[in-house]
């Protein structure tokens, strides 16, 4: 069975090693009526003390979404940007989803230990537990 993602696909990326490889784990599944949306979320303190400066953080954005743009700029699909804010990541990331008419979120999930996973909130089995529209959790792309 081939994959072809031929809607909007909103793509959440944590940093550049996890937008490039979840960019590579897509890649094959695009189709010219393809539109990938890459975000990455700012978590936002809601009242407190934010982790970085803002700056840092969107500079951070930008870096991702060129390692992801370097791969997939010789795909056939549309691809797109944004940086989100918010004080819950999974919630922003459905948000968006909803505002773009998505068909689907699309991840590759990082490998972790299960301590990494309970101190970080497990961001992708939240995704999956909590999906208000299709996630697809895409396998590792072969090297």
């Amino acid at each position: 069975m081939t994959l072809t993602f031929d809607g909007t696909v909103i793509v959440p990326a944590a940093d550049p090693d996890d937008g490039e490889r979840t960019a590579r784990a897509l890649k094959g599944h695009l189709a010219p009526s393809s539109t990938v949306i890459a975000v990455n979320v700012i978590e936002k303190a809601g009242g407190g003390i934010d982790k970085a400066p803002m700056e840092q953080l969107e500079n951070h954005a930008d870096d991702i979404f060129e390692r992801i743009r370097g791969v997939l700029d010789e795909s056939p699909a549309a691809v797109e940007t944004q940086v989100l804010y918010g004080t819950d990541v999974v919630e922003r990331v459905f948000e968006a989803a909803r505002e773009e008419r998505a068909d689907a979120v699309v991840f590759n999930a990082r490998e972790g230990n299960r301590l990494s996973e309970l101190l970080t909130g497990d961001v992708a089995r939240r995704l999956v537990k909590e999906a208000s529209v299709p996630v697809v959790a895409l396998p590792q792309a072969e090297s």
